[in-house]
């Protein structure tokens, strides 16, 4: 009597990311969507840790470079060592590794910045010299400019540590993305949502983006299903704006598009850390990937020539002079 040959169990899905309590959360979820794919393969999580988790003594803007959350990461899969890469997409630098695609962007999450405040009192009810934490330049500049009156102090670590800090009294209050407090089951700690107009958030927050090797089709297959056209389309402009000013976690810089039917919609904004200047540019474009590219690029130009480039030049110098000693 012949035995029965089983058939051999398929290699796991290796799906790269940090170990922070967010980013596990995203790549849990990008698990638990693949294994819902008709005969999805197995699935494992291989974290990693980044130059961004390492680096918690010094603000990452006094820090030369780009891609602290991402770039070991991303290096692991370039060498096979996973198949799959999970990261907040705003982490993801606009000029992607050779050999690397941006196989899925997921539907995105709240993307607007939030209050979390000791007291309840949302910002302008805070006191004069109230202590805000965040560990971002263009938090600061939008913050500087709505209150001058405010204390700025860096801020690191991951959510929950941040949200410690709070409690012990080291700030009045903190600014996080709303989508990590809810994605987190945290929502119920935000005090405000700051308004998108005034608080320009970082260019892709809330998205998350799932990077494979372009020359990996089959783990491509597995992703294409869990691309969200209407996120694609609005991180597709303001990535495109982002590349062309040439900005990053060091510049104070934000951006928003939304869909509104056919059409997406672009605001952005740079402004000086002091909150003495502001410049912003508007504009809409029809809802495809070419369009809502160069929509963004459109819009950068404009801010470029409206002085965007001199301020984001002398931010960037003042930076420099603070690296120095």
């Amino acid at each position: 009597m012949s035995g029965t040959r089983k058939s051999p169990t398929p290699r796991p899905l290796r799906i790269g990311t940090r170990a922070s309590a967010l980013a596990l959360w995203q790549a849990r979820h990008v698990a638990s969507l693949i294994r819902a794919l008709p005969a999805a393969p197995p699935v494992e999580l291989v974290p990693i840790t980044t130059t961004g988790d390492v680096r918690v003594d010094v603000p990452l803007w006094a820090v030369r470079g780009r891609a602290f959350f991402t770039k070991e990461i991303d290096r692991a899969l370039l060498e096979d060592r996973i198949d799959v890469a999970v990261h907040s997409l705003k982490d993801l630098p606009t000029a992607m590794e050779p050999g690397l695609a941006l196989a899925a962007v997921l539907k995105r999450e709240d993307p607007r910045d939030a209050i979390v405040s000791r007291s309840g009192a949302p910002l302008s009810q805070l006191p004069p010299g109230a202590r805000i934490g965040t560990s971002s330049l263009r938090r600061r500049a939008f913050l500087t400019r709505a209150r001058r009156d405010l204390r700025l102090l860096e801020l690191r670590g991951n959510v929950p540590t941040r949200l410690e800090r709070l409690e012990r009294g080291e700030y009045d209050a903190i600014v996080l993305a709303a989508a990590g407090l809810k994605r987190l089951g945290l929502e119920h700690r935000i005090t405000q949502h700051l308004s998108p107009e005034e608080f320009p958030p970082a260019v892709s927050q809330g998205a998350i983006g799932v990077c494979t090797r372009a020359d990996d089709p089959l783990s491509g297959t597995w992703l294409q299903p869990l691309d969200d056209l209407p996120t694609r389309l609005a991180t597709t402009a303001e990535r495109a704006l982002l590349e062309r000013i040439e900005g990053g976690c060091q510049v104070p810089l934000g951006a928003l598009a939304t869909e509104a039917g056919p059409s997406i919609h672009l605001h952005a904004a740079v402004c000086a850390l002091d909150g003495s200047q502001l410049l912003s540019a508007s504009g809409n474009a029809e809802a495809t990937g070419p369009a809502a590219a160069a929509l963004g690029v459109r819009l950068a130009t404009e801010l470029i020539a409206n002085g965007a480039g001199g301020l984001i030049a002398a931010e960037r110098a003042a930076q420099g002079r603070a690296e120095e000693p």
